[in-house]
């Protein structure tokens, strides 16, 4: 069975796998190095993120490496700190000598990387959604999950459906939550959709009534998008449930996992959010693509950890897979070559969707890359 999920990966990714275990050991390794939040405010995203890159890194190797080279995975966990992910991806460059980082778990952490990897010239490849990692484009930095301002898109073409044009807007005091105001500000004047409330909570807050009351007595508001990660964004809908307001809510693709159901319990019913199709693998029509990829992947995650997949740990193996594939196609890890390889990525189908990037986009996604879905009965559905 373990090889024949390899294999299965193997070819969905193009990678060429060596023969044999002996003959990768004998090569020089691809040196990967990742910084991830495996512990802290958002462990929810950065402990799958981990799981993944060490379970595919061996999974990998256990079949022959990339041909035939091993990959040396090097992993720091920098609990959501920003001065800490800037630290460790210093050591990455500078005493670990990788040749590309996976990582960057959230928009702060990414942030703090970024100009690093830029003076350090070597590729990264963001796991974080704000559009402000990607545009304006940065050389040296790339990213797999769709973004803040896609995910703004999405909600807004939802309620257009739905015949709403009023929206009042929650957003968290954090990067991604700044990011998502900014790019939802943005685009209700596009879409024409009226901002008609505009509160604010902070990350470790334990209860936003205060901000949901005003939400509530506004006679205007005919919906409500919460834009956050971690925990605050199922206080947020605890809370909600609680003042009774009868507004349809809408998430961010923040909390595309299942985590999030867990901590809100019964108050997600009914919440709706754009997400990749991993979280609803199944639902998709045999037509997608994607289904091939996302039911194979959520079977191998399943049966290694026995916890329902996540798309966040999605991100992680799209992260790994697109350096893989570009090490393969750049012929060696030369870091410029490798570089360019990566940002010649066609046709990439992944957890998140299919990747084309360019010089001027460095993560490659459109907007139906992304699902409309909602809680019902205590999981994810496409919404209709």
């Amino acid at each position: 069975m373990r090889i024949r999920l390899l294999s299965t990966m193997a070819a969905v990714v193009g990678l060429t796998l060596g023969a044999v275990a002996g003959s990768a050991t004998a090569a020089d390794p691809i040196k990967v190095g990742a910084i991830v939040s495996a512990t802290g405010p958002a462990s929810f995203l950065g402990d799958p993120e981990k799981k993944v890159l060490e379970l595919y890194a061996d999974r990998i190797n256990q079949a022959g490496g990339v041909a035939g080279r091993p990959v040396q995975l090097t992993v720091y966990d920098d609990g959501g700190a920003a001065d800490k992910a800037a630290s460790f991806t210093k050591r990455l460059i500078e005493s670990d000598k990788v040749d590309v980082i996976v990582g960057g778990t959230t928009t702060a952490t990414t942030m703090a990387a970024a100009p690093l990897v830029e003076r350090g010239e070597v590729p990264f490849i963001s796991l974080a959604g704000a559009v402000v990692i990607v545009e304006p484009v940065k050389k040296w930095v790339f990213k797999t999950p769709h973004t803040d301002r896609m995910a703004a898109e999405k909600v807004m073409d939802d309620l257009k459906k739905r015949g709403l044009t009023k929206l009042a807007l929650v957003s968290e005091d954090s990067g991604f939550g700044k990011s998502g105001r900014e790019q939802t500000l943005a685009v209700a004047k596009e879409r024409g959709i009226e901002l008609v409330a505009d509160e604010t909570y902070g990350a470790k807050d334990t209860d936003v009534t205060a901000q949901l009351t005003k939400i509530r007595n506004n006679p205007a508001a005919q919906a409500v998008l919460v834009f956050g990660l971690g925990q605050g964004p199922a206080v947020v809908t605890k809370n909600y449930r609680q003042l009774v307001i009868n507004l349809p809510l809408y998430q961010s693709h923040g909390v595309a996992s299942k985590e999030y159901i867990r901590l809100a319990g019964g108050a997600a019913e009914g919440v709706r959010l754009p997400a990749a199709g991993l979280v609803v693998a199944s639902q998709l029509p045999d037509s997608d693509p994607q289904k091939k990829v996302v039911v194979e992947f959520t079977k191998v995650y399943e049966e290694a950890f026995s916890v329902e997949v996540s798309t966040f740990a999605g991100h992680a193996y799209d992260g790994l897979m697109i350096a893989l594939d570009a090490v393969k196609r750049a012929g060696g890890t030369d870091k410029a070559k490798l570089r360019d390889a990566i940002e010649q990525t066609k046709g990439y189908v992944g957890t998140g969707g299919t990747v084309t990037m360019s010089a001027k986009d460095h993560m490659g996604l459109t907007l139906d890359a992304f699902h409309m879905v909602e809680v019902k009965q205590g999981d994810w559905t496409l919404a209709k």
